[in-house]
């Protein structure tokens, strides 16, 4: 009998079978695991291929009427495991294209069909015909097990490719990251904060061979951050150094000597210091802020004259940062942010157009070519920290290197076998001081083996808001003002944050971000209740809320084309009234914001209308977007380059005033109790990166 026949339908697409009776799918003849609604959704898409199947048809197959669930993001985790199952990729689809608030479409080639009237009754043979059938197939199974002989002695005689398996290349104390092979791949560059033998908190640049436990060290300024770049013959390291008014680009001898200064530069933070040498040995690629346009630009500095050479500007991009070329030295890689996402782009040296890569929504943490410049290698932000990605560059189907957990700042060896990459791991907890009695030692409240971030207090003081990753994800969770009784508030299995209070103490507003960064979303949960609703507005990707003093409205932040950043919403959910026309039935006077992720500068905006954003010219940027909070007479603050410093800026003289300093970093998020007296705050206590060695990469 035909196995074709067994289903009434049976779909085949790619190297995929899905049986609808069986509800089984399977890959190349093997069972694949999957659960009942991925199945099902993938059953509907396959009915229809090329066709729309909406979100509410989706909803109706996996849900009764009368379930009570989160319609939205059960359907959006049920695509992410389907898409799992098949080895899919959301950005690149071979099979499931998503339609934004849509649906889904199935692309790919399916074949499927109900049986023929003739070949239904083909399904019943004769005694004859059934006894030639189970002859023949006795014949097949036989065949098939001398074939399965030969394979097995063949794989037996020939040698297999090991399996790649990270182990460590450093293991020092403290952070070890930013690795780079020399030419020869035998020695790997890394930037180190921890060196025991070293008085200074930060940065230095060290050497190790492959095979030594010998560190050479190179620098002896310890700096904020450090990026490298080895010469095309080995004897110079280049790195870009961010340390106040020596922040700038250097160069120093491979084998150790002084360090001399190429140029100095207006690079603000990490993500903007990558470099790259060309491999004619010419050019130092680097990015700064512009001193004439806002974002970030590439240029290129010549290493015989150290004259300046700026690269055209994509008018696609917003910014651009994180040069990189190429091993042939026909194109270079670079980051392009705009308003919506990053990309990574290549673009020829020779001249031409930009071809867009790979896209994604928030932080790139370091890109590099393969060895035979075909593919591109680069790490991304994720909800838990950061993965190794690999996008072809013929097609750009990419894949996720699932050995790279928390790993960013890739380098690849020139022979193409070799890769290495930070890892990093960290302890962050809330902690409480007086601030009335500031030299009083500090109370850690609120603390886990994981990671809990952006504490927040009630308006009566009782309650704290936070958001940890000790369930797994992060989610929202609350506790008492002493750290006692925490209780979940959100499993949304999403990436939470940004939990704000309203003015009554009864909800809490916070946004959430998909597994993948690129959607955003505002809930606003009861603390009674414990059930998160989403904010339905008219918004693509809300963010960052806040409330209003009378509890009415929930501003927001959402980066529209073409249109104002800060919008009002009616807290039960509606039409976004840009701030910049709302003037009625405000309580409020100013709602105060930060500009960007790291650096931020605070800015203001009227909520009386009529008025655009306007920066707090006497204070300086903050570390973070999460470093500061403001309460009735000033701003308390973390400043830039000084993640164990609190300030407090008064708004009627526009003084600063030292408040008191850590023995370790802040980290995200800043809350004052009502009565004045407490600082909630997360603490860094224990950060760790060591840097990862695969052989056998290729």
């Amino acid at each position: 009998m035909s196995p074709r026949f067994l289903t009434q339908v049976l779909y085949r697409f790619s190297t995929f079978e899905a049986d609808p009776q069986a509800g089984e799918l399977r890959k190349n003849g093997l069972r694949l695991r999957i659960q009942d609604q991925p199945f099902q959704i993938l059953l509907r898409l396959l009915e229809r291929p090329g066709q729309i199947v909406t979100r509410e048809e989706l909803k109706t197959t996996l849900w009764s009427v009368d379930t009570f669930v989160d319609f939205d993001n059960g359907l959006n985790m049920a695509v992410k495991r389907l898409r799992e199952a098949l080895g899919d990729d959301a950005d690149h689809p071979r099979f499931i294209e998503t339609l934004p608030r849509r649906g889904y479409r199935f692309i790919g080639q399916v074949d499927g069909r109900a049986p023929s009237a003739s070949e239904k009754a083909n399904d019943a043979p004769s005694l004859r015909s059934s006894l030639r059938t189970i002859g023949i197939w006795t014949v097949a199974v036989s065949f098939f097990a001398l074939a399965v002989i030969l394979v097995y002695r063949r794989t037996r005689s020939e040698p297999q490719s090991p399996p790649l398996a990270p182990r460590p290349f450093t293991a020092l104390p403290g952070i070890e990251t930013a690795p780079a092979f020399s030419p020869d791949g035998s020695r790997i560059a890394f930037a180190w904060k921890g060196d025991p033998t070293s008085d200074e908190n930060g940065f230095d640049l060290y050497v190790k061979a492959i095979g030594s436990e010998t560190i050479l060290r190179l620098t002896h300024h310890p700096s904020e951050w450090l990026s490298l770049a080895w010469s095309p013959d080995g004897t110079e390291i280049a790195f870009h150094r961010i340390a106040g008014a020596d922040t700038g680009i250097y160069a120093v001898p491979s084998l150790g000597g002084p360090e001399r200064k190429l140029r100095s530069t207006r690079a603000p933070y990490v993500g903007v210091t990558p470099v790259s040498w060309s491999p004619d040995g010419k050019w130092i690629a680097f990015a700064e802020s512009s001193p004439t346009e806002l974002g970030d630009r590439i240029s290129l500095l010549s290493v015989e004259t150290l004259e300046v050479h700026g690269w055209p500007h994509n008018p696609k991009c917003g910014a651009e940062a994180q040069p990189k070329f190429s091993h042939s030295g026909r194109s270079l890689s670079y980051l392009c942010v705009s308003d919506r996402s990053l990309e990574i782009y290549t673009v020829p040296l020779a001249g031409g157009t930009p071809q867009p890569v790979v896209a994604f929504a928030d932080g790139l943490f370091g890109s590099e070519w393969s060895a035979d410049d075909t593919r591109l290698l680069f790490s991304k932000r994720t909800p838990e920290g950061a993965e190794l990605r690999e996008v072809d560059l013929s097609n750009h189907a990419g894949r996720q290197l699932l050995f790279s957990s928390s790993a960013s700042w890739p380098s690849i060896s020139p022979r193409g076998n070799r890769l290495v990459y930070s890892v990093a791991s960290e302890n962050v907890n809330i902690w409480r001081r007086d601030l009335l009695h500031p030299k009083s030692p500090a109370v850690k409240v609120i603390f886990s083996t994981r990671r809990q971030n952006n504490a927040q207090y009630s308006p009566d003081g009782r309650l704290i808001a936070f958001e940890s990753t000790r369930a797994g994800p992060w989610d929202l969770w609350i506790s008492n003002a002493d750290g006692t009784n925490p209780v979940q508030l959100s499993r949304l299995n999403l990436n939470t944050g940004h939990p704000r209070w309203s003015p009554d103490g009864q909800k809490v507003a916070f946004h959430a971000l998909s597994a993948n960064l690129n959607q955003r979303e505002v809930y606003v949960v009861d603390i009674s209740e414990r059930v998160p609703r989403k904010l339905v507005t008219n918004l693509k990707m809300p963010f960052d809320p806040s409330w209003s003093a009378d509890g009415k409205w929930i501003y927001v932040r959402s980066k529209e084309e073409n249109a104002p950043e800060i919008y009002r919403v009616p807290s039960g959910g509606g039409q976004a009234i840009p701030l910049s026309t709302a003037s009625e039935g405000l309580v409020d006077e100013v709602l105060y914001f930060a500009d960007q992720r790291y650096r931020s500068t605070i800015r203001g905006i009227s909520l009386r209308g009529g008025h655009g954003a306007f920066p707090l010219d006497d204070l300086p940027p903050v570390n973070n977007w999460n470093a500061w909070t403001t309460v009735h007479g000033g701003i308390y603050f973390v400043p830039v380059g000084l993640p164990d410093s609190l300030r407090y800026y008064d708004f009627a003289s526009r003084e600063i005033r030292d408040v008191l300093k850590l023995q370790k970093d802040f980290s995200d998020g800043l809350s004052i109790s009502p009565d004045g007296r407490y600082l909630l705050y997360s603490q860094v206590d224990d950060l760790n990166s060591d840097i990862m060695l695969v052989e056998n990469y290729r």
